[in-house]
């Protein structure tokens, strides 16, 4: 697996490689200090596996540089491992297409656990950033209301829909509403899931509304927050993206 490390800091730099290269003997880090390096070297081998990016960079703002490398490397999965710990920064990650948030106070074996959900197709955000506890299922209804904004639409193609959600189901989710919910995680608007699985936009609507009830939740950024931290320890939600290795 190739790595690449997005990090301005030498010292954080230099632990992480350490920390990354110990996954596996198979696991090489190219670690880089600036948006530019990270630039020329994505060009120069774009078969890098997984970028994990720093939001605090000397040249250019993380949140600019995630949003690019989601544009011009859609393939290539990126994790923001930052200093910070705020649920505003990490709904902003994730809404900006990063697979996880991991702050850097984790341990080791958390940064692990991490990056083997993200490279298996999975999401991975720690619920201690959110106070929030899902192991137990919300209560239909008990929304945050929190004004999350929705995501935008995903330049990726929809995976096929997994309805086999054995946690998911514990809070009411029909099988057809399972589907839905994989590709609303993708990011695809209403438009796209009803082509892609041949229903009305209207019943879809109808279908999203259902599982944002569900889920205790009044967005589709907290659908896919609700959906990392319920399925943490349980391998993770599955829902792969086209190029992850």
């Amino acid at each position: 697996m190739k790595v690449l490390l997005v990090d301005d800091h030498p010292l954080v730099l230099s632990a992480l490689q350490v920390v990354i290269e110990r996954i596996g003997s198979d696991t090489t880090v190219m670690g880089v200090a600036s948006a530019a390096a990270a630039r020329a070297a994505l060009q120069a081998d774009p078969d890098v596996d997984l970028v994990l990016l720093d939001l605090a960079l000397g040249d250019a703002d993380g949140f600019d540089v995630l949003h690019e490398l989601r544009s011009r490397w859609p393939a290539v999965p990126v994790v923001v491992v930052s200093a910070s710990e705020r649920a505003s920064d990490v709904i902003r990650a994730i809404d900006g297409g990063a697979m996880g948030f991991v702050p850097k106070r984790a341990s080791n074996a958390e940064l692990h656990e991490a990056l083997r959900l993200v490279m298996s197709g999975s999401m991975y955000v720690p619920p201690s950033m959110f106070g929030l506890d899902w192991s137990n299922p919300p209560v239909p209804g008990d929304a945050p209301g929190t004004g999350v904004p929705v995501r935008e639409a995903s330049p990726y193609p929809a995976p096929p829909a997994d309805p086999a959600l054995p946690l998911l189901r514990e809070v009411g989710l029909t099988p057809r509403q399972g589907e839905v919910l994989a590709l609303l995680l993708q990011g695809l608007p209403n438009k796209l899931i009803a082509r892609q699985l041949n229903l009305s936009v209207e019943t879809v609507k109808d279908h999203v509304a259902a599982v944002l009830r569900a889920l205790g939740v009044s967005s589709r950024t907290q659908a896919v927050l609700a959906v990392s931290q319920m399925t943490q320890g349980q391998g993770g939600f599955h829902a792969r993206r086209p190029g992850l290795r």
